[in-house]
């Protein structure tokens, strides 16, 4: 028997996959594209994604009383955006038939058409993540996945990603925002350390532990500053402190710095200190 080409027919698993994939793109969210909907369980309202809704309802315009999160579990009905159907969580629309999601996992209640993330859903962690499971490892004490990279050699904190970023306070655990482990084991925002090291900030914002090579810059400070004294006129030799210089002649601390020190390394400090 010939094929459905041959027969003159259309080929039904050509027009089943055209199925799927129709409105790819087209929907969604700036969180995720996919094309479905959700009612939220907690106010009985609709959503494109469980973020839109909490950046609402948790927004400085809402009252303080009724701000809340969507209990991701509990999201029991899906509007599929093709069609408008409100149906049960399913991957596939029941009335038009389309994949609401080319990722979907069923115990969080998750689409995403993008599946260039690679998302996989971790057991331990309870959620989906990111980056290919194959890249991952979960660390039972740390109570979150880090990069294989990380797993002979970070520092275990427990429930290290449990907690708010230290620097914008946004809940680690599931933000969908990049996060690095400092060399300490305490987790933050990637972007957030970007930003501290703009302010020339380099130590961990909850140990206080540097987390790059400080050493450049400590033997910079380590290096004799010349200093004028301002009450007997005596220039000097001296070792930097961060206080005042003492003039070695009159033992004045009424004295400026001439030359040498960290005033002539602060302009490089942050090429210093990568």
């Amino acid at each position: 028997m010939g094929s459905c080409f041959e027969l003159g027919m259309s080929n039904p698993c050509h027009e089943d996959a055209s199925k799927l994939d129709m409105g790819i793109g087209h929907f969604g969210c700036s969180h995720y594209r996919r094309r479905c909907k959700i009612r939220a369980p907690c106010c009985d309202e609709i959503f494109d994604c469980r973020h839109c809704h909490n950046e609402l309802k948790n927004s400085m315009e809402a009252n303080p009383l009724d701000r809340h999160d969507v209990p991701r579990r509990e999201l029991k009905r899906v509007i599929c955006s093709l069609c408008g159907t409100e149906q049960d969580v399913q991957q596939h629309c029941i009335q038009c038939g389309v994949c609401m999601g080319k990722y979907f996992c069923s115990k969080c209640n998750f689409f995403d058409d993008d599946v260039s993330k690679r998302q996989y859903h971790c057991d331990e962690c309870g959620i989906c993540r990111t980056g290919g499971e194959e890249n991952f490892f979960h660390c039972n004490r740390c109570g979150c996945c880090y990069s294989i990279l990380l797993k002979d050699s970070h520092n275990c904190v427990e429930r290290a990603m449990h907690h708010n970023c230290p620097v914008c306070f946004e809940f680690l655990f599931d933000t969908t925002k990049d996060i690095t482990v400092l060399p300490c084991g305490h987790t933050i925002h990637l972007e957030c350390v970007k930003e501290m090291e703009r302010h020339f900030q380099y130590a961990c914002p909850v140990c206080s532990k540097s987390y790059c090579d400080m050493s450049r810059v400590w033997e910079k400070l380590d290096q004799e500053v010349w200093i004028l004294c301002n009450d007997c006129g005596e220039t000097s030799e001296v070792i930097f402190h961060i206080v005042a210089q003492k003039c070695l002649r009159c033992n004045s601390y009424n004295t400026r710095q001439t030359r040498g020190g960290p005033t002539s390394c602060t302009s490089g400090f942050s090429e210093m200190v990568r």
